[in-house]
Protein backbone atom coordinates (compact mmCIF):
# COMPACT_ATOMS: atom_id res chain seq x y z
CA UNK A 1 0.00 0.00 0.00
CA UNK A 2 2.74 2.51 1.02
CA UNK A 3 4.14 2.31 -2.79
CA UNK A 4 0.71 2.82 -3.81
CA UNK A 5 -0.49 5.75 -2.32
CA UNK A 6 0.43 9.55 -1.83
CA UNK A 7 0.29 9.56 1.67
CA UNK A 8 3.43 10.62 4.04
CA UNK A 9 5.08 8.73 6.75
CA UNK A 10 7.11 9.78 9.76
CA UNK A 11 8.76 12.81 7.96
CA UNK A 12 11.24 13.69 11.31
CA UNK A 13 12.54 10.32 9.72
CA UNK A 14 13.41 11.66 6.94
CA UNK A 15 15.87 14.55 8.69
CA UNK A 16 17.87 11.80 11.05
CA UNK A 17 20.19 9.94 8.49
CA UNK A 18 21.05 6.72 8.22
CA UNK A 19 19.51 5.28 11.23
CA UNK A 20 16.51 2.86 11.31
CA UNK A 21 13.71 5.18 11.12
CA UNK A 22 11.30 4.50 8.79
CA UNK A 23 9.96 7.49 6.70
CA UNK A 24 8.19 8.17 3.45
CA UNK A 25 8.34 11.89 2.06
CA UNK A 26 6.40 14.11 -0.59
CA UNK A 27 9.79 13.52 -2.73
CA UNK A 28 8.38 9.93 -3.21
CA UNK A 29 5.82 11.45 -5.81
CA UNK A 30 7.26 14.98 -5.77
CA UNK A 31 10.61 14.62 -7.00
CA UNK A 32 12.48 14.23 -10.83
CA UNK A 33 15.76 12.42 -11.08
CA UNK A 34 18.01 10.62 -13.01
CA UNK A 35 19.60 8.60 -10.58
CA UNK A 36 18.70 6.02 -8.52
CA UNK A 37 20.80 5.03 -5.05
CA UNK A 38 20.12 2.31 -3.10
CA UNK A 39 21.76 1.32 0.26
CA UNK A 40 21.37 -1.27 2.58
CA UNK A 41 21.94 -1.28 6.10
CA UNK A 42 23.03 -4.37 8.20
CA UNK A 43 24.13 -4.17 11.31
CA UNK A 44 26.81 -0.86 11.13
CA UNK A 45 27.51 -1.94 7.42
CA UNK A 46 25.70 0.20 4.78
CA UNK A 47 26.18 -0.70 0.77
CA UNK A 48 24.90 1.30 -1.82
CA UNK A 49 24.48 0.71 -5.59
CA UNK A 50 23.31 3.42 -8.27
CA UNK A 51 20.58 2.68 -11.03
CA UNK A 52 20.93 5.07 -13.85
CA UNK A 53 17.07 5.72 -14.48
CA UNK A 54 15.53 9.40 -15.53
CA UNK A 55 11.57 9.75 -14.05
CA UNK A 56 9.75 12.27 -12.85
CA UNK A 57 9.28 10.56 -9.44
CA UNK A 58 9.62 7.33 -7.89
CA UNK A 59 6.16 6.89 -7.87
CA UNK A 60 5.61 7.05 -11.54
CA UNK A 61 7.75 4.26 -11.99
CA UNK A 62 6.62 1.87 -8.43
CA UNK A 63 2.91 2.84 -8.04
CA UNK A 64 1.08 1.20 -11.40
CA UNK A 65 2.78 -2.17 -10.76
CA UNK A 66 4.07 -2.24 -13.80
CA UNK A 67 7.76 -3.84 -14.34
CA UNK A 68 10.27 -1.97 -15.40
CA UNK A 69 13.61 -3.85 -15.89
CA UNK A 70 16.85 -2.45 -15.19
CA UNK A 71 20.72 -3.94 -16.25
CA UNK A 72 22.84 -3.43 -13.37
CA UNK A 73 23.23 -7.19 -13.19
CA UNK A 74 22.84 -9.89 -10.78
CA UNK A 75 26.42 -9.61 -8.73
CA UNK A 76 25.51 -5.51 -8.23
CA UNK A 77 22.53 -6.71 -6.19
CA UNK A 78 24.24 -8.63 -4.34
CA UNK A 79 26.72 -6.04 -3.45
CA UNK A 80 23.65 -4.10 -1.48
CA UNK A 81 23.83 -7.66 0.83
CA UNK A 82 27.62 -8.27 0.91
CA UNK A 83 29.66 -11.58 1.28
CA UNK A 84 26.24 -13.71 2.72
CA UNK A 85 24.69 -12.66 -0.45
CA UNK A 86 22.66 -15.72 -1.94
CA UNK A 87 19.99 -16.53 -5.38
CA UNK A 88 19.10 -19.40 -7.30
CA UNK A 89 21.20 -19.30 -10.04
CA UNK A 90 18.75 -18.78 -12.92
CA UNK A 91 15.78 -16.28 -13.80
CA UNK A 92 17.25 -12.92 -12.70
CA UNK A 93 14.50 -11.19 -13.43
CA UNK A 94 15.79 -7.44 -11.84
CA UNK A 95 14.42 -3.94 -12.06
CA UNK A 96 11.50 -2.22 -10.09
CA UNK A 97 7.57 -4.28 -9.64
CA UNK A 98 9.29 -7.46 -9.96
CA UNK A 99 6.92 -9.99 -9.53
CA UNK A 100 6.44 -13.87 -10.28
CA UNK A 101 3.96 -16.34 -8.72
CA UNK A 102 5.78 -16.92 -5.66
CA UNK A 103 8.26 -13.37 -5.35
CA UNK A 104 7.70 -10.04 -4.91
CA UNK A 105 10.23 -6.97 -5.23
CA UNK A 106 9.49 -3.50 -5.48
CA UNK A 107 13.01 -2.78 -6.63
CA UNK A 108 15.06 -5.56 -6.74
CA UNK A 109 15.93 -9.06 -8.43
CA UNK A 110 14.14 -12.51 -7.93
CA UNK A 111 16.31 -15.77 -8.66
CA UNK A 112 14.97 -19.28 -9.05
CA UNK A 113 16.29 -22.96 -9.44
CA UNK A 114 15.15 -23.40 -13.10
CA UNK A 115 15.40 -21.27 -16.09
CA UNK A 116 12.03 -19.26 -15.68
CA UNK A 117 10.79 -17.16 -13.23
CA UNK A 118 7.70 -19.08 -12.34
CA UNK A 119 8.63 -20.43 -8.82
CA UNK A 120 11.52 -18.32 -7.06
CA UNK A 121 12.31 -18.76 -4.12
CA UNK A 122 14.87 -16.10 -3.77
CA UNK A 123 15.13 -11.99 -3.76
CA UNK A 124 17.07 -9.40 -2.70
CA UNK A 125 15.54 -5.93 -2.64
CA UNK A 126 13.26 -3.49 -1.04
CA UNK A 127 9.54 -4.31 -0.96
CA UNK A 128 10.36 -8.01 -0.58
CA UNK A 129 7.73 -10.41 -0.28
CA UNK A 130 6.93 -14.27 -0.85
CA UNK A 131 7.34 -17.67 0.21
CA UNK A 132 9.50 -16.97 3.04
CA UNK A 133 10.53 -18.33 6.34
CA UNK A 134 10.11 -14.66 8.32
CA UNK A 135 7.19 -12.91 6.29
CA UNK A 136 8.44 -9.93 7.97
CA UNK A 137 11.60 -9.59 6.17
CA UNK A 138 10.34 -6.67 3.88
CA UNK A 139 14.01 -5.62 2.57
CA UNK A 140 17.04 -7.56 2.23
CA UNK A 141 17.88 -10.63 1.02
CA UNK A 142 15.52 -14.12 1.10
CA UNK A 143 16.84 -17.32 -0.38
CA UNK A 144 15.67 -20.47 -0.04
CA UNK A 145 15.60 -23.78 -2.32
CA UNK A 146 19.20 -24.62 -3.26
CA UNK A 147 20.04 -20.77 -3.72
CA UNK A 148 24.29 -20.27 -4.87
CA UNK A 149 25.40 -19.28 -1.47
CA UNK A 150 23.06 -21.44 0.92
CA UNK A 151 19.97 -20.43 2.81
CA UNK A 152 19.58 -16.67 3.49
CA UNK A 153 17.20 -14.50 5.63
CA UNK A 154 18.82 -11.66 6.07
CA UNK A 155 16.95 -8.57 7.32
CA UNK A 156 17.83 -4.92 6.20
CA UNK A 157 17.23 -1.45 6.64
CA UNK A 158 16.87 0.77 3.22
CA UNK A 159 17.59 3.72 1.86
CA UNK A 160 16.17 5.12 -1.50
CA UNK A 161 17.72 8.60 -2.27
CA UNK A 162 17.00 10.27 -5.89
CA UNK A 163 19.39 12.78 -7.59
Amino acid sequence: MYWSDKNQFNLHGGETGFDTQETKLPTYWKTSFSKICLGMKIGQQINFIVITRQATSLYSLIADGKYRPTTVGRNTWKKLIGPPASLQLQCNKEGLNVFTRTSQARIGIVGNKENNCLSSDSRIGFGIRGRQKDPSNTCGNEATHSPENGIKHIKAMGYIIVQ
